[in-house]
């Protein structure tokens, strides 16, 4: 059961994404999360390559909106602990400093090498559908506009530890699932709160 908190941080004006571009995003990451058989070498090898691909611009791109609204929002309200950190899809590291203020210790990852070398910090390059940490390394796996792969997600997460999730445009992110269906792909019982923040939209999870 997902509990919603009330929105606490107003949405700026934005304009929408191009539909087409949403879509097809939106596709895969529903696919990936509900549907593992999907992800196959052949499309992770076509989204590295659209990533590695938009590195070089990556940071100029992402400026302009209150991005980060959500992911301050869920670290402040949704009670996710101080400890070891995961945060997967990474990316270029722009959320990052965020979770080194919050969490004692952060590894990021990220499927694009391009992507990875613009960052600071214990960054890692790999495929989240195959994690290379431990079981239960983390208390906290963090997914800021991220492909959800449950399975692994689950196992990397200490039995007491969280899930947050972090949709930065709501609804309108390319890579976007609503808190309640992150919680069923999720391997066995999760709930926890989410709330709307800005234009964005978080959730923390938590096994039953």
């Amino acid at each position: 059961m997902i509990r919603w908190l009330d929105q606490v941080v107003s949405a700026p004006a934005d304009q929408p994404l191009p539909l087409e571009i949403k879509e097809a995003m939106q596709r895969v990451t529903r696919q990936t999360a509900f549907d593992p058989s999907t992800w196959t070498p052949e499309r992770a090898a076509k989204v590295a390559a659209l990533f590695d691909g938009m590195a070089a611009e990556w940071n100029e791109r992402q400026t302009g909106i209150s991005r980060y609204d959500a992911l301050v929002d869920a670290l402040e309200r949704g009670d996710v602990g101080t400890g070891t950190c995961v945060e997967i899809g990474s990316g270029s590291g722009l959320a990052t400093p965020l979770l080194v203020q919050h969490f004692g210790t952060v590894v990021g990852l990220d499927l694009s090498a391009a992507m990875i070398v613009q960052g600071s910090g214990r960054r890692v390059q790999g495929d989240a559908n195959h994690l290379p940490f431990a079981t239960g390394t983390f208390d906290a796996a963090v997914l800021v506009n991220a492909l959800l792969f449950p399975r692994e997600v689950d196992r990397v997460v200490a039995p007491d530890g969280v899930v947050l999730w972090v949709n930065t445009r709501g609804d309108d992110t390319p890579i976007h699932l609503p808190p309640e269906d992150v919680a069923e792909a999720l391997p066995g019982e999760w709930s926890g709160a989410a709330a709307a923040a800005g234009l964005g939209i978080w959730a923390v999870l938590r096994r039953r």
